[in-house]
Order: structure tokens, then C-alpha cells, then sequence
């Protein structure tokens, strides 16, 4: 009966693939070598945090009329402009253009326009399969003590993921999302899904109403389509995050389908330098800019001591994640979902880069990146 199932659902989701791709014929093809390097050629060096305001515990909260903060994004983008960071990677969610597409643009354009006024230009994240499964629209509940990023919501929610009758609505979103904003020169790139391929935690997986991978797989190179039919004049990318990235051959399915979709090439990478390096001088085969949009986890070995300036060396963007300490309490290792640190914070944080009161957590990190930005080279 189990495989007979899954036989049904599998068919019933094809169809519905096929269905939703129908209207794409005059969507545009993918950045040719040449278009995506020119493109890079024409930007400052990329450097950034994922943000996140300090009030916020997920994007949903960061983005509903109710709770959307631009005191609070003003002031926390004003301090990554002064220590010269000129991107943020900023996450979407399908469930705010459901609930309100009009308000969603609006409150985006209000964004661009507070992180125009610091010179910072954001990669905005359409989709994402970390964390939660089941996200609800209206008040979110409070951080959870000693976790990290204990209020995290996948996009699109396990359930719309299992019913393919649903996909249209997805479509529709990144379509209207993309669409409103596709010629704004405000904005730097559109990171089309985040680590497709994330295994969640057990304390995730339980009650998940069924394996989402294959539908994600299936997704993901649809997403892009959808995208591209109302050409951007943004690139378009994914981030690759683990196996064997040596050649496309060795690489697991989704990466590869992530890499010969992205018309620059982004990856995540949270280990020591070494590593860091390593993965940078594989992804040169591809011959397209490269930028990493999640490292920094310092009790990991990812210090912005130790990557930015490696990244620098091979002009790689470099975006840590987060920027400010607050409800997501990111500043706390992802072992906190197995023994929450409610009386012994760790001395060293794990994300994030400044105090809720604008102080940088270690005043030598904005250095660095200060040095970096404007062109010099720190000291040993």
C-alpha cells in the first residue's frame, strides 16, 4: 500500500509540474559565462550579514504589517553601513504575498528604500527549507530560552509541499514578487531557494506529513523558470551547502541542478579556512562570480578573522550570518536544539556581529571588515 501511494503521489505532482510550466515558453534563458562575470565586473566587492531586525524572530514577523520595524531596520542597516558593508541577504516568504500582495510590495519597496539610503543593496530569498515546518501568518510565538533561531519557518510549509494543487500559488508568488521588482536596480540578486537540501532536525521531522525532498527537487528548477518568465535584470541563484563539489559528475542531484540554474554561483560554508578555500577553488571550474551567502560560526572555526580575508583574496562575496543580536538568538550554537543554554550562555558567540545597542560583539571583527571594504589590507 506504501509504495502504491507513493506511486500516486508521485504521478500527481508530475502533472502538476507539467501543468504549472505550461506558461513559461517566453521565459529567458540563463546567464551566459560572459553576462554574469560583466555583471560582477560592475560591483563593489559584496560583503553583508543575513538579516534579520533584532525584533523579529523570523521573516514573517519581519515582514507583517502589524510587526514590520523600519525604525529598527534603519537603524541596524546604519551600522552595518559604518562598517562598510554594502549587502544583506533578506529572506521572503510566499504566506505574506497570500495574505496581503499589495501591502507584502509596498513594505518591500519601503526596505529598498531604507537600505538605498545606507548603500546597501539586498539578496532577497524566495524560498527556504530550514526550520519549521508548519508556518502560520499573524503573531509568532516568543523566542524559546537558550535555543537558536528558535522561531525559523520554512518556505513554502510542509503541507503546501505535499499538495501539489497548491503549486499555482507558489508560482504566482515569485511571479508578483519578482515581477514588481524585476528592472529595480536597487537590488543586487534573487537567491531562488535556500538549502533545498537541508535534512531537518529530529525535533522537526516528527509530524512532517510526508518526505518533501523529491517534491523540492522537483521544485526548485521551476521556481527558476518562474522567475526568469518575467526577466529580471538581477541574476538569479542558489546555494550549493555539501558533498562533492569536485565536479559536476560527483555532485549530488540537487546541488548539480542548483549550479547549472544559477546564473552567479553561491554556496554556503560554515568550517575552517582550510575548507573555506578549498571549496572556493572548486567552484572556479564554472568560471562565474562567486559568493557565499552564509559562513561565520566562530565556535566552528569560521571567523571573519580567518574567511573575509580569503574571501577578499578571490573577490568571493562574503555575506555572515546575522547582523544583530536579538529574537533569533543566533548568537547561540546550533547545538542549543539539544540542550538549550538558558543559564550558561556561551562565552563565544556563534552568529551575529553587533549588541542590540549597536556595539560591535568584538570591535576587531569590524575592523576587518572596515579594512576590507574600503580597500585595505588589515594587519596580521
Amino acid at each position: 500500500m506504501r509504495s502504491v501511494m507513493s506511486a500516486a503521489w508521485r504521478n500527481l505532482i508530475l502533472a502538476t509540474l507539467l501543468v504549472a510550466a505550461m506558461p513559461l515558453l517566453g521565459a529567458q534563458d540563463r546567464w551566459t559565462e560572459a553576462q554574469a562575470n560583466a555583471w560582477y565586473a560592475a560591483q563593489a566587492w559584496p560583503v553583508g550579514a543575513d538579516f534579520l531586525p533584532s525584533t523579529a524572530i523570523n521573516e514573517l514577523e519581519m515582514w507583517q504589517a502589524d510587526t514590520f520595524d523600519p525604525t529598527t531596520i534603519d537603524r541596524e542597516l546604519g551600522w552595518a553601513q559604518g562598517i562598510g558593508m554594502n549587502t544583506m541577504r533578506v529572506f521572503l516568504h510566499n504566506l505574506l504575498w497570500e495574505q496581503d500582495p499589495e501591502g507584502f510590495k509596498k513594505r518591500i519597496d519601503i526596505f529598498l528604500t531604507i537600505a538605498t539610503r545606507h548603500h546597501i543593496r539586498p539578496i532577497f530569498v524566495l524560498f527556504d527549507s530550514c526550520w519549521e515546518p508548519f508556518p502560520r501568518l499573524g503573531p509568532q510565538h516568543p523566542p524559546i530560552p537558550g535555543v537558536h533561531n528558535s522561531g525559523w519557518v520554512q518556505a513554502p510549509g510542509a503541507a503546501v509541499l505535499a499538495d501539489p494543487s497548491q503549486y499555482a500559488k507558489l508560482k504566482e508568488y515569485v511571479v508578483g514578487v519578482v515581477g514588481a521588482f524585476a528592472a529595480d536596480s536597487r537590488i543586487l540578486a534573487w537567491d531562488v531557494w535556500n538549502e533545498p537540501q537541508e535534512e531537518n532536525p529530529s525535533v522537526y521531522v516528527k509530524g512532517q506529513p510526508v518526505s518533501t525532498k523529491d517534491a523540492v527537487l522537483n521544485l526548485v528548477p521551476l521556481a527558476f523558470a518562474w522567475a526568469r518568465s518575467v526577466h529580471p535584470t538581477q541574476p538569479l541563484t542558489s546555494g550549493v551547502y555539501d558533498g562533492d563539489w569536485s565536479s559536476l559528475d560527483t555532485m549530488p542531484p540537487m546541488a548539480r541542478m542548483q549550479i547549472e540554474e544559477s546564473d552567479v554561483i553561491s554556496f554556503h560554508n560554515y568550517s575552517w579556512p582550510e575548507d573555506f578555500e578549498k571549496r572556493v577553488l572548486e567552484l572556479q571550474q564554472f568560471h562565474r562570480p562567486l559568493i557565499c551567502t552564509e559562513y561565520m560560526a566562530r565556535s566552528a572555526g569560521s571567523t571573519i578573522d580567518t574567511i573575509l580575508p580569503i574571501a577578499h583574496k578571490y573577490r568571493v562575496g562574503a555575506i555572515n550570518w546575522g547582523l544583530v543580536n536579538g529574537k533569533s538568538q543566533t548568537n547561540l550554537p546550533w547545538d542549543s536544539w539539544k540542550r538549550p543554554y538558558v543559564s550558561d550562555q556561551p562565552t563565544v558567540w556563534f552568529h551575529d556581529l553587533f549588541y542590540p545597542d549597536g556595539r560591535p560583539y568584538r570591535e576587531r571583527e569590524a575592523e576587518i571588515i572596515r579594512d576590507l571594504t574600503s580597500g585595505k589590507q588589515p594587519p596580521l
